[in-house]
């Protein structure tokens, strides 16, 4: 089957276009007025930015590991789904210029960057060989160029496959994503510890990066789900997307939904039980207060009700309840990102900063201009996959 049987459409090119432009604008604008913010009060900028970012790039490293998982296991769900995560990771270089606002706001963000302060620390000191500024850089550094190249990899040889169908390009995916799995799962451990545990450097987790690992996860699902269901309306997935898709994509969202409350709710228990001086205050300052209502809000709509509608094989077959579904959790992973973030710096109870509301907007209007124009460039199917037309007739079925 040719790759122009699934190229994009020239209507639905323009509507893409079109979206990506009032994307984009509305990204400048609101990252432009987040710059006045910056002027004005430079300490709430970087906090609000900082648990913005962590969403979008977020959600694009669970893309890029996505797609690694697909390579590796192999699976229908992953053929119909391929090209918006490929897309989605191509962006990890813009991702890597917008970092830049975070490595600014290192000496208002991160208390283990002045000196003075871990000379008057004990344990600053003991951790400050890792906990210093030049290495926390030299670390984002290699992360971003050691995702940025399983990305250009995995891109470059979909991309090579549509052409010529070799099956020796389908093995060399396979093998690449196993290695980049693992050096995806250590450093998102790594990068959690430093982008955001170190918010408070008095405490420590051993299961955070997993936690971080499972809502990237989530969060790229949920917005593939979002946006394959909008793309299913229109030529060419009209034409191959169906009930049977939707459905094991359901599945895979059930699981990475009881895979991060398990997560969460494992970290909660090992260090409410230990009931350590050192590790129990990170909890208590989420669980008083107006935080805890936050907390509630997690456990009955980032878990308990999407577990509940989740577990209907109806209703992971319906797209546009599926799609509602999915936008939830969406919601509910910025919510979980502030809870995460925030407390450290609002202890005393919830605010919520004109800066919290279009730092993400204006971040995501330029992620999503990005994105679009990516998916706009290739085919929506791989068309080279010895194994689409198995995929497709499992849907079929």
């Amino acid at each position: 089957m040719s790759a122009a049987a699934f190229g994009v459409p020239a209507d639905l090119g323009r509507d893409l276009e079109r979206t990506g432009r009032r994307a984009l604008v509305v990204g400048v604008a609101g990252l432009a007025a987040c710059a006045v913010g910056a002027y004005l009060s430079p300490a709430q900028f970087f906090r609000s930015y900082l648990w913005a970012y962590l969403f979008y790039s977020g959600l694009t490293l669970g893309c890029l590991a996505l797609n690694m998982l697909q390579y590796l296991t192999g699976g229908a769900w992953g053929l119909v789904i391929r090209r918006v995560l490929e897309s989605a990771s191509r962006t990890l270089p813009l991702l890597a210029l917008l970092f830049l606002p975070v490595l600014l706001g290192i000496p208002r963000l991160y208390e283990w960057s002045h000196p003075e302060v871990v000379a008057r620390d004990a344990l600053l000191q003991h951790k400050s060989a890792y906990l210093n500024v030049p290495f926390f850089i030299a670390r984002a550094v290699a992360y971003f160029a050691l995702w940025m190249l399983f990305a250009y990899f995995l891109n470059k040889w979909s991309s090579e496959q549509d052409q010529s169908g070799s099956p020796s390009l389908a093995r060399s995916l396979q093998r690449i994503s196993g290695p980049g799995l693992i050096v995806y799962g250590i450093t998102i451990t790594l990068a959690s510890v430093d982008w955001v545990m170190s918010l408070e450097p008095h405490w420590w987790s051993t299961i955070f990066g997993v936690i971080f690992i499972g809502g990237q996860g989530l969060s790229a699902l949920s917005f593939v789900i979002a946006l394959l269901v909008l793309l299913s309306k229109r030529e060419p997935l009209s034409r191959v997307v169906t009930p049977g898709h939707l459905h094991d994509l359901g599945k895979l969202m059930l699981a990475f939904v009881m895979l991060w409350a398990y997560f969460a709710f494992s970290q909660l228990l090992i260090i409410w039980s230990g009931n350590l001086a050192e590790e129990i205050p990170w909890y208590v300052e989420r669980m008083r207060g107006s935080w805890a209502y936050v907390g509630l809000l997690l456990i009955v709509a980032h878990f308990a009700l999407p577990f509940a509608l989740l577990l209907s094989r109806t209703l992971k077959r319906r797209a546009s309840t599926l799609a509602r579904i999915a936008a939830l959790v969406i919601a509910m992973r910025f919510v979980d990102l502030f809870w995460l973030v925030t407390p450290d710096f609002q202890k005393e109870g919830i605010y919520v900063h004109w800066m919290d509301i279009l730092a993400p907007v204006g971040l995501g209007g330029v992620w999503l201009a990005a994105f679009l124009w990516y998916l706009r460039k290739r085919p929506l199917l791989p068309a080279g996959d010895p194994h689409l037309e198995e995929a497709l007739a499992h849907g079929r079925h």
